[in-house]
């Protein structure tokens, strides 16, 4: 069986976090693209395209791990903007936060996320999480 690219795109805004998922992907020999955006609003460029040219990442297979508390644009309101939006609502979203807050999760989970998972705290435990979500996400049939 020929395996499935997913293209991963991280929205986080915090550089040990970013580096910390880059290090599990490669730990774990996670091949999907990922593509880091700092905050919401350059996460939608990313998504979206902008200026005529087409999105950097493609439009078949996306998956989005989400941090919520970010700059600019946090995580509630890049949801809400992708759910508004024809194009990309049907986006699967995994948040990745570290807000234990139930308002948190259930605002996340109203917006139609696709599972809400709190930051491990040891690298190890973020990289089991990392392969889970891969092999999960690779497993799962996504619209091409």
């Amino acid at each position: 069986m020929k395996e499935k690219v997913i293209n991963i795109l991280l929205v986080e805004d915090d550089e040990v976090d970013v580096m910390n998922v880059k290090r599990a992907f490669k730990k774990n020999n996670i091949t999907n693209p990922l593509y880091v955006a700092g905050n919401g609003l350059e996460a939608l460029a990313m998504l979206r395209g902008q200026e005529g040219k087409p999105p950097i990442i493609p439009t078949h297979r996306r998956l989005i791990l989400l941090d919520l508390n970010m700059p600019k644009m946090n995580g509630i309101e890049f949801l809400q903007e992708l759910r508004a939006d024809p194009e990309l609502k049907a986006t699967p979203v995994i948040v990745l936060s570290t807000s234990d807050e139930d308002k948190d999760k259930i605002e996340a989970y109203n917006l139609n996320v696709a599972g809400y998972i709190l930051k491990p705290v040891t690298f190890m435990n973020f990289a089991q999480i990392m392969v889970t979500l891969n092999n999960y996400w690779t497993l799962s049939e996504l619209p091409h």
